[in-house]
């Protein structure tokens, strides 16, 4: 039986096509989304094949607004989806300073931008008929921002806040939210921007099966937030509590003692 249609951008390859293959295995029917035809075609065909799913493959370019309003048109309209799983994204190739402003502005165009109407989009829909998943893959550079090319981390700091933030506010329609923050994962995405794999550790590296199977295991836990490396789970829940501590300290009437001027009293 299936497990309903899950809709998946960047389908193509990388983490995407594992995606692709390990919900095949579960018994959901797909929508695959990427714009290389004859790659996203013979995934297609495969995966039909080896799980005996119905694989749609949806050829489009979500940079471009025509091919984008499909996709969007395509969540909105068929009543079969119930899963959209956002993989499609751009890294970058270096610093802030060294890069070209057209590539960090098409870098959030689709990290950002393309994400969030389609997840904005899938929100209302799932919303409406009370039911439905979001999976948004991050990165664990949103954690470590001064690590890592200021625009990319920004790009993914946004998609954990947006992800978090609409977790709270679609629980109660009976809408899942999860992000997955996973740290350097073994991708044509090095090849795509001309970094030179073997300069990254070899422990830092994650197989993109092992990093998807860990990602969807945090789904089935009901995980929010999955951070794949991450071994001890208190850590991420003490960045959490700390964060929620600050909530009460961060709109009040007046200005921290620290900020007045001298011999100010209140």
């Amino acid at each position: 039986m299936t497990q309903g249609t899950a809709l998946i951008t960047g389908a193509s390859s990388g983490i995407g096509a594992v995606y692709a293959e390990r919900l095949a295995r579960r018994g959901h029917d797909l929508i695959l989304v990427a714009r290389d035809f004859d790659r996203l075609k013979s995934l297609s065909n495969r995966l039909s094949g080896d799980h005996g799913v119905v694989v749609t493959p949806l050829i489009a370019d979500l940079t471009s607004v025509a091919d984008l309003e499909r996709v969007i048109v395509k969540l909105r309209e068929d009543a079969e989806i119930s899963l959209l799983v956002n993989c499609a994204g751009i890294g970058p190739n270096g610093p802030l300073l060294g890069s070209d402003p057209d590539s960090l502005s098409k870098m959030v165009q689709l990290n950002v931008d393309v994400l969030h109407s389609l997840t904005a989009t899938a929100a209302h829909t799932f919303a409406h008929r009370r039911n439905g998943a979001i999976i948004n893959i991050a990165s664990a550079v949103a954690l470590m921002p001064e690590r890592f090319n200021a625009t990319y981390v920004a790009t993914k700091a946004f998609v954990l806040a947006l992800t978090q933030a609409l977790s709270a506010e679609l629980e109660p329609h009976g809408v899942r939210m999860q992000t997955v923050l996973p740290g350097f994962t073994r991708t044509e995405i090095f090849d795509r921007a001309g970094i030179d794999i073997g300069v990254i550790p070899a422990d830092m590296m994650m197989d993109a099966g092992e990093m998807v199977d860990a990602a969807l295991a945090g789904f089935d836990r009901g995980e929010v937030v999955t951070i794949p490396s991450l071994a001890d789970s208190d850590l991420w829940e003490q960045h959490e509590r700390t964060r929620r501590d600050l909530g009460p300290h961060l709109s009040l009437k007046h200005a921290a003692a620290r900020y007045r001027p001298r011999g100010e009293m209140r």
